[in-house]
């Protein structure tokens, strides 16, 4: 006859609802509701949900990646820290995204990077759409965006990425309807300058 065995197997620790495994499906109420819960790990798949696109659209208006990698941090905790005021309306990555932005904003005033030259420029009758899009692709847009001045970077992308109007834009930024315009401007004849110049297309100025 088999002796018992008088070895006892270790009992697991409870795993507390802080660490419990974040299933492979989730949906983003579920995902919501555990984080305001304190989930850790669901905020930890919060952060590896969002920290991609989000920091690359923070290098859009940042040229430094430790800058760009400050606001990322700075604004997905923000975001985590207002999950509550989120009323399910809208996609909830762009009420994301729009926390971020402005945590890059305010990285940019902070070094005192948010000025607008050539905002005199008259700005006549022009089409909101970006003029030159058909001759470049999303790519060279994100690739030549860090040699752009500061506030022409910004309107771009606030106008052109991120869909702002200008005069969302212009209350965002503290400036006038006219200045966001005319950096819009000149943000295009910038690009279409780098462009062809990049192409060799052109050998001097513009």
């Amino acid at each position: 006859m088999l002796k018992k065995s008088t070895s006892r197997t270790p009992i697991p620790p409870a795993r507390s609802i802080f660490t419990k495994k974040i299933p492979s499906i989730l949906t983003e109420q579920n995902l919501i509701e555990r984080c305001i819960a304190g989930d850790r790990a669901a905020e930890k798949h919060f952060f590896d949900r969002f920290s991609p696109a989000m920091f690359a659209m923070c290098r859009r208006y940042l040229r430094s990646r430790e800058d760009a990698e400050e606001a990322l941090v700075g604004g997905l905790f923000k975001a985590l820290s207002h999950l509550k005021t989120y009323q399910f309306a809208g996609s909830f990555e762009g009420w994301v995204r729009r926390i971020v932005v402005n945590e890059a904003l305010q990285m940019l005033r902070k070094n005192n990077l948010l000025t607008f030259p050539g905002d005199e420029k008259p700005v006549a009758d022009h089409p909101d759409s970006f003029s030159i899009e058909a001759d470049i692709s999303a790519r060279e847009i994100l690739e030549l965006l860090d040699e752009l001045p500061p506030g022409y970077r910004t309107v771009f992308n606030l106008f052109v990425l991120e869909g702002y109007k200008h005069h969302e834009i212009a209350t965002e930024l503290k400036i006038s309807i006219n200045t966001s315009k005319s950096q819009l401007i000149l943000a295009r004849e910038k690009l279409k300058f780098l462009l062809k110049t990049r192409k060799g297309l052109t050998a001097n100025g513009f």
